[in-house]
């Protein structure tokens, strides 16, 4: 799910099955573990709640949202996957069936000081700390014992953008691949894409994982392995998040370099951040002449470059109301339909005009359609015109690159792809902790996926296992800002089936799996 989501870069909050598109700014969605290493959980009948979950599921996941009335006092409601509030009654008992916040669904964050980074909950109107004892949950405790103290992990899909409140730069990693500087105006292209690993067997504690498969360490530097000066707890702020080493200090951007590393004992706006979808950022190759559509000639869109940089990317981002695409440049441009058919990359703002349907084709190919209802064509020039009422042969058709995923994770309902068990190259689509895949590029759209093995995918309509000297290929297709439908070279799409069965099925989109990625 989308956690620390603001959809700052856009403007847009992107949406899974349990944030609203409208979820206002500050909140989190997370999941609580109790002191035996169970989670809170919202059972789907008769409104009960416990603390009995293993794993971090759908039942499992909870919305945290900031009372706005209060800032800086870190109050909070909590809310289920079935839209009910977490609220203490005037007799003490726990409940979760109210759709509406009323006074006894309101608690206060506080943090213990042993540095585990576990909190304490308490409830405003009753004044005691929220726990769990067996198939309960108790509010009882005017001090918090071991029972009354959470560790949290953040359901936000793990790879994100990291953005300083403070500075209101992104993070991406230096030139020489060896620190990470907080000072990217917007976040473009992979090394400003990172990883949030959540580290339960470390007592709860997160690891900032980058693209290029290294781990940030306190003192600034990226490191191979993980070690305890990488790990950090997760506080939370009015609603923006710190992450504190073992030594009770903040990560924060230092100097001019805005180098990310620990230094301060207090927390100021310089040592808050928020977590924030990873927009997708594409390239496209026509068909026609195999060439990258790019903007380096100025404004007109044309398909005439061989390689891939700055001015053949695009980002991404949608438009949840009429289901269609802006395309931005990095410029800060959109592609937008201009008097007789061109595209040009000339519009300042959004507007109807800067809106295309993106169809998907058979073939893995993927066709623009532009709001005078004509499918954009490839001329010979490589300028690209909307003036075709069929997608006619090559002409019409685009080769799609996901350029800011070279890792994928994938995750559908069940939960996240990954080992059936270790050693085993069988995936499964249902495990509470994920793999990441590496994504190799091939021709005309094509992507091979490669494991943690050096094996690639083997797929059939049995399975899938990572355990293939040959790549077999695939394309991906785009289906909203946070998933995905994958298929082979012969159009079948890959499905989750019942208990975290993963495999190829048939060819409908509509049977399908949109993967959260």
């Amino acid at each position: 799910m989308n956690g620390l989501n603001n959809g700052h870069q856009n403007g847009e909050t992107s949406c899974g099955d349990i944030i609203s598109q409208n979820q206002q700014k500050g909140c989190w969605t997370i999941g609580l573990i109790n002191s035996k290493y169970r989670y809170l959980t919202a059972e789907t009948f008769g409104f009960k709640i416990n603390a009995n979950g293993t794993s971090l599921k759908k039942k499992q996941i909870w919305t945290l949202e900031p009372d706005l009335t209060t800032p800086g006092e870190s109050l909070i409601y909590l809310r289920s996957h079935l839209d009910k509030y977490l609220a203490v009654d005037s007799f003490g008992n726990v409940t979760c069936e109210n759709e509406e916040k009323d006074p006894g669904s309101k608690f206060q964050i506080s943090v213990a000081e042993d540095g585990t980074g576990r909190w304490a909950l308490r409830n405003v109107v009753r004044g005691y700390f929220l726990g769990a004892s067996a198939d309960k949950l108790t509010c009882t405790a005017k001090v918090p014992g071991d029972s009354e103290f959470w560790l949290v992990h953040l359901a936000a899909r793990p790879q994100m953008n990291l953005r300083s409140v403070g500075r209101k730069r992104f993070a991406h990693l230096s030139e020489n691949l060896d620190e990470i500087y907080v000072d990217a105006n917007i976040p473009w292209g992979e090394d400003t894409l990172f990883t949030l690993e959540f580290r339960q067997d470390e007592g709860g504690k997160y690891a900032i994982h980058t693209c290029n498969n290294k781990y940030l360490c306190l003192n600034g530097k990226l490191v191979d392995t993980c070690n305890k000066d990488c790990l950090f707890s997760a506080e939370y702020h009015s609603g923006q998040l710190a992450l504190r080493d073992r030594q009770g200090q903040y990560l924060s951007p230092i100097g001019s370099k805005a180098l990310l590393k620990s230094r301060s004992n207090t927390v100021t706006k310089d040592e808050l951040f928020s977590l924030e979808d990873s927009l997708p950022q594409a390239s496209f190759v026509a068909a026609l002449n195999s060439r990258y559509v790019s903007v380096k000639q100025g404004v007109d869109l044309t398909a005439n470059q061989d390689e891939i940089s700055d001015h053949e990317t695009f980002q991404l981002e949608f438009d949840w109301s009429t289901k269609r695409w802006y395309i931005r440049t990095m410029q800060d441009k959109y592609w937008t339909l201009e008097t007789g058919g061109g595209i040009q990359a000339a519009g300042d703002k959004r507007s109807s005009n800067a809106l295309f349907d993106l169809i998907w084709q058979k073939d893995g190919s993927v066709a623009f359609r532009a709001n005078n209802g004509r499918y954009v064509m490839t001329k010979r020039s490589g300028h690209l015109f909307a003036n075709s009422d069929v997608i006619d042969d090559d002409t019409c058709k685009y080769y799609f690159y996901l350029v800011n995923r070279p890792i994928l994770v994938l995750k559908c309902e069940q939960g996240f792809v990954g080992y059936k068990s270790a050693g085993n190259p069988k995936l499964e689509c249902n495990k509470a902790s994920y793999e990441t895949i590496r994504v190799e590029r091939g021709e005309r759209g094509v992507v091979y996926f490669k494991g943690l093995s050096n094996k690639y995918w083997h797929c059939d309509s049995e399975s899938v296992t990572e355990d293939s000297d040959t790549p077999e290929g695939f394309y991906l297709e785009l289906r909203e800002p946070t998933r995905l439908c994958i298929k082979d070279t012969n159009s079948h799409y890959l499905t989750a089936g019942k208990n975290g069965g993963f495999r190829l099925g048939d060819t409908s989109i509509e049977h399908a799996t949109q993967w959260e990625y």
